[in-house]
C-alpha cells in the first residue's frame, strides 16, 4: 500500500498525464467521457485564469469532437441568456464584451473577464453558419436574480398577453415595498416580520403554464425559446423567494435549496435542448468545485449538504463525469469583503496534509489524473485529506478555517486537473461593486 507522501507522489507522477499546451492534452479526458452526456467541470477559485482557460479548451473539444450542444454556468439565468442570444445570433449585442454587460453585480469579474470574452467570442464564431437549432447555447443555472427575473416575466407577458401581464404585476406587487432589494426581503421574510410572497409567485408560474401551448404557438420567431426563457424566470422567482426566506435559518437549508434549483434548471435545460434539436442534449457545466464535486465525499456532505454534482450522479448515473481543478500557489482575483474591490491577491502555498500539497510534491507543472482507474494510487487517495476552496473572497489570514475542508478525492471527482502555480483572471473592469438591490452572486456562501 502507498502511504508515505513521497512514494505516493512518485506513483501519481507515473499515473498522471502531463499537460503541455498541445492539441492532445485532453484526449485521455475525452476518452474517459466517452458516451456520457453531462460533463461538469469545476474550479478551485472564482478568479483563476488557468481554470477558465483550460475549462474552455476542454469545452471546445467536447463541442467539436463529441457533439456537446449546451454550456450551463454558475450564473444568473437572465444575464447568461443575454450571452445565449449573442452566441446564437439572436440579440442586439455586437461583440462578447457588450453581451456580458448583464453581469454587473458583485462579483462581476466571475463572468466579465478576458477568458470568458475569448470563449464567448469563439462560441459565436463556431455557431456562425449553423442552422438555428444546431447552435450551441450558453445558459445560467443560479437563482439570485429575483427582481430581474420578475421584470423578465412581465416583459414577456406584455408582448404576448397584456392582460396576463397586468395580473402578473398584481401578484408580484407583494414585493413592491422592498424596493428591488432581495437582501431586505430575505431579512423581513426570514425572521417573520412580514408575510412571505410564496403563494403569489407560485400562482404566477401556474398561470404562465396554463397558457403555455397558446404562447408557444404564436406565429413569431423563437416562440418556443421565448416561452422557455420566461417560464424559467418564473420558476427562478419561486426558488429565489424561498432561498432568501431560508437564508437566516442556516447554511445547509439555503445551500441545498440553491443547488437543488441549479440541478432542476439543468434538468429543464436538458429537456428543452433535446426538444429543440431533436437529439440528445449534451451539456457542459461550469461551476465551482464545491458545487460539482460530489458532496457525499466531503465533510459538508456529512453535515447534510448536497450539491449539483451529487444530484447529477443520482439522476444521470454513468452519463455524468465530474472534473475538478486544484492549484498549489500563485495569484487570484478575489475580494476581501462583500462588495469590495476586485484585488489581485497572492495565494499562499497549500497547507501540508492537503491534496494540493501532495500534488505539488509530484513535481509536474500541470497534469491530468484519472480518478476512476482502479489501483494503488486511487486507493491511497481515498484517505481523507484537506482540500482548498477559494470563492469570491480570499482571506489568507484565516486560511484553514475559511478555505479548507476534508474530502475523499476519488469519490468526489472522476478526474482532477492540477496546475501547480496559477495566475489571477483579468477583469474587464478594475473595480467590482454591487449595483441595484439584488444580492451578490454566490451570496452568502462565497462559492
Amino acid at each position: 500500500m502507498l502511504h508515505r507522501a513521497s512514494s505516493l507522489a512518485a506513483a501519481i507522477a507515473k499515473a498522471a498525464h502531463p499537460l503541455t499546451g498541445g492539441a492532445g492534452d485532453y484526449t485521455p479526458l475525452l476518452d474517459m467521457v466517452g458516451d456520457a452526456n453531462y460533463v461538469l467541470i469545476g474550479e478551485a477559485t472564482h478568479g483563476t485564469h488557468e481554470f477558465y482557460e483550460e475549462r474552455a479548451r476542454i469545452t471546445q473539444r467536447l463541442i467539436l469532437e463529441q457533439g456537446f450542444n449546451a454550456v450551463a454556468v454558475e450564473a444568473d439565468w437572465p444575464d447568461a441568456y443575454r450571452v445565449n442570444r449573442f452566441v446564437r445570433d439572436q440579440g442586439d449585442d455586437t461583440d462578447a464584451v457588450q453581451a456580458l454587460l448583464g453581469f454587473q453585480r458583485f462579483p462581476s469579474w466571475m463572468w466579465r473577464n478576458t477568458d470568458v470574452v475569448n470563449f464567448v467570442t469563439w462560441l459565436r464564431s463556431y455557431n456562425d453558419g449553423l442552422e438555428p437549432d444546431d447552435k450551441v447555447g450558453f445558459y445560467g443555472l443560479d437563482l439570485y436574480s429575483l427582481f430581474t427575473s420578475m421584470d423578465e416575466v412581465l416583459r414577456y407577458l406584455e408582448q404576448v398577453d397584456p392582460a396576463g401581464a397586468a395580473a402578473a404585476k398584481a401578484r408580484y406587487a407583494c414585493f413592491d415595498h422592498y424596493q428591488d432589494d432581495s437582501e431586505r426581503y430575505a431579512y423581513a421574510a426570514g425572521i417573520g416580520v412580514s408575510e412571505s410572497c410564496e403563494s403569489a409567485v407560485i400562482a404566477q408560474l401556474q398561470a404562465l403554464q396554463q397558457r403555455a401551448l397558446e404562447y408557444m404557438q404564436r406565429d413569431t420567431a423563437n416562440a418556443h425559446d421565448a416561452y422557455f426563457y420566461a417560464q424559467q424566470n418564473a420558476r427562478l422567482v419561486i426558488n429565489a423567494e424561498a432561498y432568501y426566506r431560508t437564508m437566516f435559518r442556516g447554511r445547509v437549508s439555503s445551500w441545498n435549496l440553491r443547488d437543488q434549483h441549479m440541478a432542476d434548471t439543468l434538468d429543464a435545460l436538458v429537456q428543452h435542448v433535446g426538444a429543440r434539436t431533436g437529439t440528445q442534449a449534451k451539456v457542459v457545466v461550469w461551476e465551482h468545485n464545491s458545487h460539482i464535486g460530489d458532496a457525499r465525499a466531503t465533510e459538508v456532505g456529512r453535515l447534510g449538504e448536497w450539491n449539483v454534482g451529487q444530484l447529477a450522479r443520482e439522476r444521470y448515473g454513468d452519463q455524468t463525469r465530474l472534473v475538478g481543478f486544484s492549484t498549489y500557489d500563485g495569484t487570484v482575483t478575489a475580494a476581501s469583503e462583500w462588495g469590495g474591490r476586485a484585488e489581485r491577491k497572492q495565494v499562499r502555498p497549500a497547507l501540508a496534509e492537503s491534496y494540493e500539497s501532495l500534488f505539488h510534491e509530484v513535481g509536474m507543472e500541470r497534469f491530468l489524473l484519472d480518478l476512476r482507474k482502479e489501483g494503488e494510487v486511487r486507493n491511497a487517495l481515498m484517505d481523507r485529506r484537506l482540500q482548498r476552496a477559494i470563492g469570491v473572497l480570499y482571506l489568507p489570514q484565516t486560511e484553514r478555517q475559511s478555505h479548507y475542508f476534508h474530502a475523499q478525492l476519488p469519490q468526489q471527482f472522476d478526474a482532477m486537473i492540477h496546475v501547480d502555480r496559477t495566475s489571477a483572471v483579468v477583469p474587464l473592469e478594475e473595480v467590482s461593486k454591487p449595483t441595484g438591490g439584488e444580492a451578490p452572486e454566490t451570496f452568502p456562501a462565497g462559492v
